[in-house]
């Protein structure tokens, strides 16, 4: 089918009006870019300057001493713990632990275990394995190599669905 000079004609100032658009476009990207860099250039800036300045001296004259005093307030209570833990808890936790010590002696003595030895269940024998397991076995590796199967037919490559990375060309006419 060929298109008459007028068509022709049409479709070639169409042609130039959208390469003029697309041209256009593209300025307005880069100079979009531009607007952007120059504006977080402009922020850091007023970051260094404003912001840090303001928000050290704000922690120097108002956070700074209530943690200092904090700090002392807690040396005070820290030191008496320390205390109270020499004089009563470690004592306590001493004879705690020499106990269980001393039950782990006795623990390991033979008659106390010939005796704990009368008192325990004996174990059930071990059972065989069956037709059945063997069968459930099978079945559950069949079905994870139809898994394994199924995710491989999902994610093979497939040149039918490549997608050039390229911008699309106008064509020539």
């Amino acid at each position: 089918m060929s298109l008459s000079r007028k068509r022709k004609k049409e479709l070639k100032r169409l042609k130039g009006e959208a390469n003029e658009l697309w041209h256009a476009q593209q300025e307005i990207l880069d100079h979009a870019n531009h607007v952007a860099r120059e504006a977080s250039r402009q922020l850091g800036a007023y970051g260094r300057e404003q912001v840090v300045p303001s928000v050290v001296s704000t922690y120097e004259h108002k956070v700074q001493p209530v943690v200092d005093r904090g700090y002392a307030a807690s040396r005070g209570v820290v030191e008496g713990a320390r205390r109270g833990l020499d004089k009563t808890v470690f004592p306590v936790l001493g004879g705690v632990v020499g106990s269980v010590l001393s039950i782990g002696d006795i623990a390991k003595d033979h008659r106390v275990r010939a005796a704990l030895e009368r008192f325990q269940p004996k174990p059930p024998p071990k059972k065989t394995s069956n037709v059945g397991g063997v069968i459930a076995v099978g079945a559950g590796v069949l079905a994870a190599a139809g898994v394994a199967y199924a995710v491989w037919q999902t994610f093979r490559a497939d040149d039918e669905l490549w997608v050039a990375d390229e911008e699309p060309a106008l064509p020539n006419l």
